[in-house]
Order: C-alpha cells, then structure tokens, then sequence
C-alpha cells in the first residue's frame, strides 16, 4: 500500500454509532415563581421546543424521547409533533434518575449511545452535541463543561471548611452521553444501593468509569429561575 493510501485510510472517520436522546422535562419548577420552565416563552417560543429542535437538527442524534410529567404529556406532544425524530413522550419518575431511566425504555432497540439533556436548556447548540457525541463513541461517556470563574467554597453551618483549586474546577452541563447499557447499569446500581446522583455522570462515575470532559458553551444555561430566562432572551438575541 502506498504511503498516500495509508494516509487517506488513517483520516477516515468511522461512522458514529446510532445515537438516541432523552430529554428530561419532568421537573416541578419550584424556583422559577409559577412558571413552568420547559414551557416559559423564549422569544414566543416554549423553551421546551427550542431544546428539541435543535436535537432535532443535529445529525449525530437519530431519535428522541421525551420526558414530562403526566399533566404535559398532551401539551408537549402538541407542540413536538412535527419533529420527526421524536418517537415517544412519557411520563417521568419521582427522581431525575428514574426519569432518565423511563426515557431509556422508551428508546429503541437500535440505541448505542444515549444523549441526556435538560429540558430547560434551549440554547444547546448543535456543535456542542456533536462533539460531545464524538467523544462519547470514542470513550464511552462524555459531557461538555466550561472552566468555573468564582471561587467556590465548601461551607458547612455557614463556616467555609475548604477552597478548592479553581483552576481544577469546571461547571458540567449537557448533553451528557453514553454509551447506553453503561448508563442504564449504572443507573440500575445506584437505585439499588439507595444513592442519590446529581447527575448522569455522577452514576457513571460511581462504577469508577471515567468520564472524557469536552468543550462547553457558556451560554448553555439551564433556566431555573426568572433570571435565568431573562439572560437566555439576552443570549438569544446575541446568537440571532
């Protein structure tokens, strides 16, 4: 084989395995003053739909489930319905995790790689899921981050016990995406063992996997609180 020949097949990228998401919007909204997050409009639209398009319009992600609660099924099904690639809208759990889990038996047979995202988070954009995707089909779980720039502090009774390195710190978002029997083991195994994870990766993590960290987007905020959806629309505007 010539020297240009094996160049050629070294640049070669394997196809990415067939990538499912599950989109949690199953949460009670309790911060955000009588507003439900998923649903708040971003610039006349519900949060809800911005998150879901762009899913939609990644081609790494081949199909998508929705996670609600029982009394939006009907509305997001409505507003969803138009999206192709969204096979299912169910009922989540009591927990993030056993609604991650829920989504996870909606998906097909033909998931390798799951994609979990926060429903509230409408400005993901479809580079980062790209490559968090990429990276995922190369380790087996990944998540996009962005370097932390307050000094964060661990306080107990209000007396701070310790300071962390910053430069150690990085703020996780999502996607987070794995490889999908990985996830649902080890989601499986904390639910068995009683522990509460704050995120999917911190179930990964748990069966000491390691988890490949990607380039973030700081404007990949999860709307929590009103202020949060007023910086979106100010974020919006910047992205338009």
């Amino acid at each position: 084989m010539k020297i240009t020949d094996v160049t050629k097949a070294a640049r070669k990228v394997l196809p990415l395995k067939y990538c499912g998401a599950v989109i949690v919007a199953a949460g009670t909204a309790s911060r955000m003053g009588g507003i439900d997050k998923v649903m708040a409009e971003l610039d006349g639209e519900p949060i809800i739909c911005r998150t879901v398009r762009t899913f939609q319009n990644c081609d790494a992600i081949k199909e998508i489930v929705i996670v609600t609660r029982q009394d939006l099924v009907v509305p997001i099904m409505d507003l969803c319905h138009t999206y192709s690639k969204v096979k299912a809208v169910v009922v989540g759990g009591a927990s993030r995790q056993e609604s991650v889990s829920m989504g996870l038996n909606a998906l097909s047979d033909k998931v390798k790689l799951v994609a979990v995202q926060d429903g509230a988070r409408p400005l993901v954009t479809w580079q980062v899921i790209d490559r968090v995707v990429r990276a995922a089909h190369i380790y087996g779980a990944a998540a996009p981050a962005v370097p932390v720039k307050d000094t964060i502090k661990m306080v107990e009774g209000g007396i701070v016990k310790e300071t962390p390195e910053r430069r150690k710190l990085q703020a996780v978002q999502t996607p987070q995406v794995f490889d999908f029997d990985l996830l649902r083991g080890a989601l499986k195994k904390a639910k068995l063992e009683g522990a509460e994870v704050t995120d999917d990766c911190s179930a990964v993590e748990r069966l000491g996997m390691s988890v490949r960290i990607v380039e973030g987007d700081e404007r990949n905020i999860k709307v929590t609180t009103p202020m949060d959806l007023k910086i979106a629309k100010l974020l919006l505007e910047e992205m338009e």
